[in-house]
């Protein structure tokens, strides 16, 4: 009975702080300015209402959002190219071989993990404006092309679910470091190759405070800085707006679209991110 009350106390708590913010997102994207404030927070508005909104939305700027969209799936996919380039060849090294330094590498690799991104955007900004790339989408896709969070999870992979015996024998039939690398290791790597592919994708889709210092034109912006945008354009919260005014059933719609692709990438990759992060926890 007890465990019963548990279960049932901790799915209330996870419904009322996760599942119904999400539900009132999703219906206030339905509604007019008047009837979110009004009517029944759970209530669905119209589908007229969204279309008004969805169209005041895109009118924003001469389609800025659509713009904002364009440019976040640019930096995430050229960045999560680079990044799976780099991560997964320099977790297999740091797994797979010894060399000097190997250690004291790991060490820094987990440390930079560890810190908290915003304290690493002043030194990031003084770098990249050392080679004259502020303002260029160089600016958000270098810094977060190196994922040391990534490299982890690859070393992890590799020294976990990859025998060393079979990249072992694999030399001894001939096979060159890189074909060993190219032939063996790499297609035992599907599951984490998705895994940190994932989580790169978030990372750089969910970025906010590197472009906001980094960008300072509006048609450079990605989604997540756009709709940061689009708040200060809400009379509610910002009175001097003018012209340009932006709802919050827009705001909500825009805050929708932003996350649509996440939930995309991860409904696709579901068996793909499952079976990577569980390689490795049962031996044969």
């Amino acid at each position: 009975m007890a465990s019963r009350l548990l279960a049932g106390t901790v799915l209330t708590v996870f419904v009322v702080f996760f599942v119904l913010p999400v539900l009132w997102l999703l219906l206030a994207a339905t509604k007019t300015d008047q009837q979110l404030v009004h009517d029944n927070p759970l209530s669905f508005g119209s589908w007229h209402a969204l279309s008004v909104n969805w169209h005041a939305l895109t009118a924003f700027q001469d389609d800025a959002v659509l713009q904002w969209l364009r440019n976040s799936a640019l930096y995430a996919a050229i960045s999560l190219v680079i990044t799976l380039c780099l991560a997964i060849p320099a977790g297999y090294a740091l797994a797979m071989t010894e060399f000097r330094g190997r250690h004291a590498l790991l060490i820094a690799t987990l440390v930079v993990m560890l810190m908290p991104n915003a304290t690493l955007v002043v030194p990031l900004f003084l770098e990249i404006n050392a080679v004259h790339l502020i303002g260029t989408m160089w600016s958000i896709i270098l810094p977060y092309s190196f994922y040391p969070f990534g490299v982890y999870l690859t070393y992890i992979y590799f020294t976990t679910a990859v025998p060393k015996d079979l990249l072992a024998a694999a030399r001894i039939d001939g096979c060159s470091e890189f074909g060993v690398f190219r032939h063996v290791a790499l297609p035992l790597a599907t599951p984490v190759i998705a895994l940190v592919g994932f989580f790169s994708f978030v990372a750089n889709w969910t970025n906010y405070f590197l472009p906001y210092v980094m960008l300072p034109e509006s048609d450079q912006m990605p989604i997540q800085v756009g709709v940061g945008s689009l708040l200060s354009n809400v009379p509610s919260f910002n009175p001097t707006v003018g012209a340009l005014a932006i709802q919050r059933p827009q705001l909500a719609l825009a805050t929708l679209v932003a996350i649509t692709p996440v939930l995309v990438v991860f409904l696709f990759a579901q068996r793909f991110l499952v079976s990577g992060m569980l390689a490795g926890a049962t031996k044969e």
